[in-house]
């Protein structure tokens, strides 16, 4: 069996690239009301499916929303968002779940720096591979199903995108 990947890894990918671009012209709250609201949409089912009882990623994208409306400070958030990453670890074993909170927590964390919003790009993606075509696909097959993921993700940030966007994010991506 081949080894399950943790995330897409390919930052040069035409998908990633054409993602990154979008996000740079956009502001730190407009990335972490899209990124929040596409986990609330599609990574929480992924998540709910298998541990319905653990609250964790929802409790952090509630924290995150609660930042966002100035109700909490970051500490408060922080907290929530750490707790979700906990969630993805102990998921080990379960590649959608585990995908699916790292995105969560990544999206989430986005409220801290705009650019970890790509998490769930790289994460989120992943996870909705994993579910529809299982861990044992070959890779291709796994990235081709992340890269029209990929492209549902940036249609949603283009549906929410403000145009001209006077206060763009400075994100250093690192990669």
């Amino acid at each position: 069996m081949p080894k399950t990947r943790k995330m897409l890894s390919d930052w040069k990918a035409p998908y990633i690239q054409s993602l990154m671009m979008l996000i740079e012209t956009q502001s730190k709250e407009t990335l972490a009301n899209w990124a929040i609201a596409y986990c609330e949409a599609v990574m929480e089912p992924l998540w709910e499916r298998d541990y319905p009882d653990d609250l964790r990623p929802q409790k952090a994208l509630k924290a995150a929303r609660e930042w966002l409306a100035g109700s909490i400070k970051l500490p408060q958030a922080k907290k929530e968002i750490l707790a979700c990453h906990g969630a993805a670890r102990d998921a080990e074993g379960n590649p959608v779940a585990q995908a699916a909170a790292r995105a969560i927590g990544q999206s989430a964390s986005t409220i801290h720096s705009a650019r970890h919003c790509i998490g769930l790009a790289l994460y989120g993606a992943l996870a909705v591979a994993y579910d529809q075509l299982g861990t044992v696909a070959i890779w291709e097959e796994i990235e081709q199903c992340a890269a029209a993921e990929c492209g549902r993700i940036e249609a949603a940030l283009r549906s929410m995108a403000v145009e001209n966007e006077p206060n763009p994010a400075k994100i250093n991506w690192n990669c």
